[in-house]
């Protein structure tokens, strides 16, 4: 864990989603995704960089469900294989937490405001909302509605405009990607480079306003 804090506390939080509140696919999700694809599980980590390579354009909304899986498999898939690979896809994003999300429940009862920042795809977005922790946030950015994904400023100017706090001192962001949290920091943002503990995260949010 690293944390960019101080004991004057902070006035809203900003939140990522992927590796804080929801957890990493599993490597069976991952092979299931790859059969749907039909493509050789025996080559998984290819797979990955073809899923990943497309990504960016994608969650920041610049691609459309058929055209990101044209992209990564090479072809256009049909209608029924466009479907289950999305909602293979999707099975792979939407596990959360639990304990995390107990820690948000505390920070909401306390009266913290808390903003979702995070880099997905439209139809993910979605789904995310219909999730019932969502309804622990004041708001919930999504880079394919913004069409712009963290790291880039804009991103962050976004959800800090949506706290209403003018100072960015009194922000803290919290991301599992170091990359992002640097991101942060360079705008004023106090950070938190989740690492998988939510007793970090607890502490982080527990500072006194």
């Amino acid at each position: 864990m690293t944390s960019h804090t101080s004991d004057a506390g902070v006035d809203a939080v900003i939140l990522d989603y992927n590796g804080v509140i929801g957890l990493q696919p599993t490597t069976d999700q991952w092979l299931r995704l790859t059969r749907t694809a039909l493509w050789s599980e025996d080559d998984l980590p290819a797979f990955q960089r073809a899923f990943w390579n497309a990504r960016p354009a994608y969650d920041a909304g610049q691609l459309s469900d058929l055209a990101y899986w044209a992209t990564v498999l090479g072809h256009h898939p049909g209608a029924r294989r466009l479907r289950g690979l999305r909602d293979a896809d999707t099975d792979m994003w939407t596990s959360t937490d639990n304990r995390v999300v107990e820690v948000l429940h505390h920070t909401h009862e306390s009266g913290l405001p808390m903003l979702l920042l995070s880099n997905a795809p439209r139809h993910l977005s979605n789904v995310l909302d219909r999730h019932p922790w969502r309804r622990l946030m004041t708001h919930a950015l999504y880079s394919a509605r913004l069409q712009v994904c963290k790291p880039d400023p804009a991103a962050y100017q976004h959800a800090m405009n949506a706290t209403g706090t003018a100072d960015p001192h009194r922000i803290l962001f919290v991301d599992d990607r170091a990359d992002n949290c640097r991101a942060a920091r360079r705008l004023g943002l106090r950070t938190l480079h989740y690492t998988g503990r939510p007793a970090d995260l607890a502490a982080a949010l527990e500072s006194p306003n």
